[in-house]
């Protein structure tokens, strides 16, 4: 069976990567580990390997719940650890009253020293300190190089997993119709706007579909999309029921 049918053409280089690491596993007996994928990759991951007998799939980002995960993909024999993933985590602490820092101004931060995206994981902004996960051949470099975020200086450290910050993500479902499933008329309906402020977002390149930014405001979203306007959070399509064009989301 294809699987390429199942999925968007802008997806398919990936499946190739991950069936080419899939190969090399299957003929060496040697487990590879990726960088930190966001959910979808994650999916695309577990629907490559499968269930296949001879080649593992297992994922982790650090503590359990968090959205950007390490896959170790592995042969059948080995056991898996957390140690496996070499992980660890950075611990930023700064004084609040004085000062703020965002999840964007610490993404912006290791973007700018050139840290790749998939070499670190989920980042937790709390009352006077930040917490973020990444690959642990960055930790030197990170701790040398990361003086601060957007204006705030960090005082900056690394802390085994087990002292990370619990994170509970919530989320509220709601229900609405719109008129077809084009990504303009989507963001319209999800964040309350009208259809031309939604093109523009779309056009302007804030608006991201499986945290990749789309341009094309008749892009078609489908059932288990999740959307994300700038500045406004994000939206998931829980169930599209065509015949009405009801749309349920969270």
């Amino acid at each position: 069976m294809d699987i390429f049918q199942h999925f968007r053409k802008e997806e398919h280089e990936w499946i190739v990567q991950v069936q080419d690491i899939k190969d090399a596993v299957e003929t060496t007996y040697e487990a590879k580990l990726t960088g930190f994928l966001n959910p979808r990759e994650v999916d695309i991951v577990q629907s490559v390997i499968g269930a296949d007998e001879t080649v593992k799939v297992a994922f982790f980002g650090g503590i359990e719940g968090v959205e950007r995960k390490r896959a170790l993909i592995y042969p059948f024999f080995e056991e898996v650890s957390p140690e496996r993933y070499n992980i660890v985590m950075f611990h930023g602490a700064f004084d609040p009253k004085f000062s703020t820092v965002s999840h964007r101004d610490l993404l912006g931060a290791l973007m700018a020293l050139g840290v790749k995206r998939e070499m670190f994981g989920d980042i937790h902004v709390l009352q006077g300190k930040v917490q973020w996960f990444a690959t642990e051949e960055m930790q030197d470099f990170i701790l040398m190089n990361l003086e601060g975020a957007g204006n705030t200086p960090l005082r900056l450290s690394t802390l085994p997993l087990h002292n990370a910050y619990d994170i509970t993500d919530e989320w509220e479902e709601k229900t609405g119709f719109i008129s077809s499933l084009r990504l303009d008329t989507a963001i319209s309906e999800m964040y309350n706007l009208s259809r031309t402020k939604a093109k523009a977002y779309i056009e302007n390149s804030r608006v991201k579909v499986n945290w990749r930014t789309v341009e094309d405001p008749s892009f078609q979203i489908q059932t288990g999309d999740t959307l994300s306007l700038q500045k406004h959070g994000r939206r998931k399509l829980f169930q599209s029921i065509v015949k009405r064009r009801k749309a349920i989301y969270v």
